[in-house]
């Protein structure tokens, strides 16, 4: 939780415009959304903030992919709920993003409805 008692959401993304469209839609929830747009950001935003909720993991990104900072975060943090997103769906993406750690997995485009539904099971946990 943040500090006003909100649930706090962090976004990992590197293209502007996928972040605005899951900051669109997770604004319908009563939380704190925050923004990074590489896994180095990631991991280190984590080390600097142990409430997070939940990440919203991309994994293809420059710097640091998203399967990096998930195993360095979850080696601080192992009952942080991240959640893989990518565009690139291939068939072994999931398995990949569950093997570094990600607790769940979402392939673009997501739709609003998945993507409350997923948050919402791991702010409810």
């Amino acid at each position: 939780m943040s500090e006003n008692n909100k649930p706090l959401i962090l976004i990992v993304e590197d293209v502007e415009s996928n972040y605005l469209y899951l900051n669109a839609v997770l604004t319908k929830l009563d939380a704190t959304i925050e923004w990074v747009k590489n896994g180095l950001e990631a991991v280190n935003f984590a080390k600097e903030n142990p409430n997070i909720d939940v990440i919203l993991m991309d994994l293809q990104m420059p710097e640091m992919n998203g399967y990096d900072a998930t195993r360095e975060i979850k080696k601080i943090y192992p009952a942080m709920s991240i959640i893989a997103q990518t565009a690139f769906a291939m068939s072994d993406d999931r398995s990949r993003a569950l093997e570094a750690g990600c607790d769940d997995y979402l392939a673009k485009p997501i739709r609003s409805k998945d993507l409350l539904d997923t948050v919402n099971k791991y702010l409810n946990k």
